[in-house]
């Protein structure tokens, strides 16, 4: 099925994202989409499944950030990933980022385990269970990321305690409830950066408020 899936296809894709591909992440995007595709007929995991528009509405709006914000190394979490998107994506393409991928659903945890063992990144850990149920420790992230979790203030208590004091919070969301949590003045917030070629949708990035942080 991805077969028709051709390089030059994902390049042209990818491009608008500020995505550079090589063979090797093409070769994995392939794979990844083969793997979401099949486990899509058993669990909901996606309802994209045309692959062009994977490639685009999963892969480049998620790798969108690690230019936009940017995203280099450190430790990412991705909480309420479900079936992986954005945090698989952006460790394809940040191979020395540590990504904790927090996600309550069982079958979607044992999806996300066997993406990561297919396409052996071996710097992705599974937390199957909510995010109030990860324990707080001295490892703490360098970036914490909600795409489609809503309980926006919830997701924002979480990472003020599970942040480092230079870290950041990341949202995949539309304009208008971009604009409301942003109104949140515990947090220092950017201008909503427009995801290329979405009419409403907007990578919202902030940081907790120096005299707020521990």
């Amino acid at each position: 099925m991805t077969t028709a899936v051709t390089d030059h296809t994902i390049e042209a894709a990818l491009r608008p994202y500020g995505v550079a591909t090589t063979q090797a992440l093409r070769d994995a995007i392939r794979a990844y989409i083969e793997l979401l595709l099949r486990w899509n007929q058993k669990i909901a995991l996606t309802t994209i499944t045309d692959p062009i528009e994977i490639i685009r509405l999963h892969f480049g709006e998620s790798m969108f950030a690690v230019n936009d914000v940017p995203i280099r190394h450190g430790r990412l979490a991705d909480v309420g990933t479900g079936a992986g998107f954005p945090a698989i994506p952006i460790s394809m393409a940040v191979p020395e980022l540590e990504c904790v991928l927090v996600e309550s659903n069982q079958k979607k945890a044992t999806f996300l385990a066997e993406v990561a063992r297919t396409l052996k990144l071996d710097r992705i850990q599974i937390f199957r269970g909510r995010m109030e149920a990860y324990p707080i420790s001295g490892q703490k992230f360098d970036f914490a990321i909600s795409r489609a979790l809503g309980m926006h203030q919830a997701f924002l208590d979480w990472s003020a305690s599970q942040l480092k004091s230079s870290g950041n919070v990341i949202y995949w969301i539309g304009d208008e409830d971009g604009a409301k949590i942003a109104r949140n003045a515990e947090w220092t917030w950017r201008a909503l950066s427009r995801i290329p070629d979405s009419e409403n949708r907007s990578l919202l990035i902030g940081s907790k408020n120096q005299s707020d942080r521990e």
